[in-house]
């Protein structure tokens, strides 16, 4: 691979020891990445170029392009219709910021190349999940076969935070506690208010349909690793799943790495969102980590009341009122309390900006937010939301290169 010095200095980027593949700066060392680092996973729509309609078929040659041009980064999704990318391991946000910038511009590059776009929302506004085809491996069409319809309906791409945290029963000790905050994450995140060409209601409806899946939803209320494995050898000795890879709860341990993988959120269309979310995962992660006995006070009413608030985060994202044990709670009350309970683990991590960006978006709105004011505004015409969402995910980021659609409405 031939790249000019210049251009990897400006990315912060370096070569393997190969040469084969890019690597972001503080992830070029694993023996020295420290506890909490932590690495982002984006899943995208791949549109026709010219209408936006989502593809329902794409070729090999377009993934191995993109796996080639991020240095092994790019993949297939379950459908054909998605493409992942997720980034190295980190320890310093802004170098995942820019390395998901990078991520977005090199995936966009390739698929324009094949006359396609790359669109950073949970559902895709008009797209039929009965069209929806599996990708070619044998993981995805095993699946398929298995969930039938409900695979089928996993026309859907969220956002993924894996933060390291070694210790393993503390791990799970933190997976419990942290319960009661994951519908903060969705709140935040919304970016699917349309399906199937309809207004859902719902900020959020990427979770209604992904929740059809088995063992989705709310992780249980273990809280060490042997209850986990005993739970996963039932299952996998009754053929229910190959391996715990198949547990796709909202939050899970990783079955590859020592980490606490977030699978809540939306995939969020500003890069900056997404930041701001993985670093208010990450303090709280090494806030509950450092304190493994508030995992005890998390009860079975505790989680009843996470999954109300699960639902409210969906259905009015950052307008939602939490169901509190003393009564409704404001969503801006809840994450300044937050913010403030994990300020000194957020300054450990150097990442308070991004905590302050967390509360600009329950000021301006998220995705979900603005794709609605540009349906309204455009006489409900869905095909100017397909249009925003292409160009912002583009762009990366609000008031970078945003479309007149965008600045007429924001």
């Amino acid at each position: 691979m031939q790249c000019d010095p210049k251009i990897l200095k400006t990315l912060r980027l370096n070569l393997s020891r190969d040469g084969g593949h890019l690597i972001i700066r503080s992830a070029a060392g694993r023996e020295e990445v420290s506890e909490y680092s932590f690495g982002i996973e984006e899943e995208y729509f791949l549109a026709d170029r010219e209408t936006f309609e989502v593809a329902m078929q794409t070729p090999n040659e377009l993934f191995e392009a993109a796996n080639w041009s991020t240095g092994g980064l790019a993949t297939r999704e379950m459908l054909q219709a998605q493409l992942e990318v997720a980034t190295n391991i980190h320890g310093d946000i802004n170098d995942a910021r820019e390395e998901l910038k990078f991520l977005r511009r090199e995936v966009a590059a390739v698929a324009s190349q094949y006359g396609f776009v790359i669109m950073a929302s949970a559902t895709h506004p008009t797209a039929s999940w009965r069209l929806s085809q599996p990708s070619p491996k044998v993981r995805y069409e095993e699946m398929i076969e298995d969930f039938k319809a409900v695979g089928h309906r996993n026309m859907v791409c969220g956002m993924h935070v894996h933060v390291q945290l070694p210790d393993a029963d503390r791990r799970f000790a933190v997976m419990r506690a942290m319960i009661p905050y994951l519908p903060i994450f969705i709140a935040l995140s919304t970016s699917s208010p349309f399906w199937n060409s309809a207004d859902t209601g719902l900020k959020g409806y990427r979770l209604a349909a992904y929740d059809e899946l088995p063992r989705s939803g709310l992780p249980e209320l273990f809280e060490n690793k042997q209850e986990f494995e005993e739970y996963v050898a039932a299952l996998v000795k009754s053929g229910v799943m190959p391996d715990e890879s198949y547990v796709w709860w909202g939050l899970r341990p990783s079955s590859r790495h020592p980490t606490l993988e977030l699978r809540a959120p939306d995939v969020c269309t500003y890069v900056d969102d997404a930041v701001a979310i993985a670093a208010l995962y990450r303090s709280l992660a090494r806030y509950l980590y450092e304190r493994p006995e508030l995992s005890k006070r998390v009860t079975g009413v505790d989680r009843a009341i996470a999954v109300e608030n699960k639902w409210r985060a969906q259905r009015y994202g950052i307008s939602c009122i939490f169901v509190g044990k003393d009564g409704p709670v404001e969503i801006h009350d809840v994450l300044s309390t937050l913010i403030e309970q994990i300020s000194e683990d957020a300054a450990k991590l150097t990442c308070q900006r991004e905590l302050e960006d967390c509360k600009r978006i329950l000021e301006r709105g998220g995705s979900a937010d603005a794709q609605l004011r540009i349906y309204r505004d455009n006489a409900l015409n869905l095909t100017e939301v397909n249009r925003w969402i292409a160009e912002t995910t583009a762009a990366g980021q609000m008031g970078a290169a945003c479309s007149a659609t965008e600045k007429a409405v924001i």
